[in-house]
Formats: structure tokens, sequence, C-alpha cells
């Protein structure tokens, strides 16, 4: 996983710029089953409270959400 591509994810999601999962791919410039496999590690993994909204067509937090990498 690149880290990048997460911080940009985060960034998307909690300025409410990511539209669909396929608008969001094409701003990441990946595709969207590598979306989805990263969506998936943030979930899983970082266990970071994900949804995608249908009405709003866009994917946002479920309550309050901040990423914080440390290099050791």
């Amino acid at each position: 996983m690149d880290i990048r591509i997460i911080i940009r994810i985060h960034d998307c999601i909690k300025n409410s710029w990511t539209g669909t999962p396929k608008q969001l791919s094409e701003k990441l410039k990946v595709s969207e089953r590598t979306l989805y496999n990263y969506i998936f590690f943030m979930k899983n993994d970082l266990k970071v409270p994900i949804e995608f909204y249908k009405v709003k067509r866009d994917y946002m937090y479920k309550g309050e959400c901040s990423l914080k990498f440390e290099n050791e």
C-alpha cells in the first residue's frame, strides 16, 4: 500500500471531494479495483470508519476520523 494514496483518500473524504468510486479512482489515477483494495485496507486494517452514501454519491466517515502516521 502506498501511504501517499491513503493520505489522498483521507483528504478527499475529509473534504467531501470523493464522488463515486469511479470518480475518485480517476482523481487518484488508479483503477477502481485498486481503489476498492485501498478502501478495504483502510476499513479492515486501519479501522477507519469509511462508508459510501448512495444518496450523496460520496464516501464519508461514519463519525470522527483522523489518521496519524509516525516515523519511528
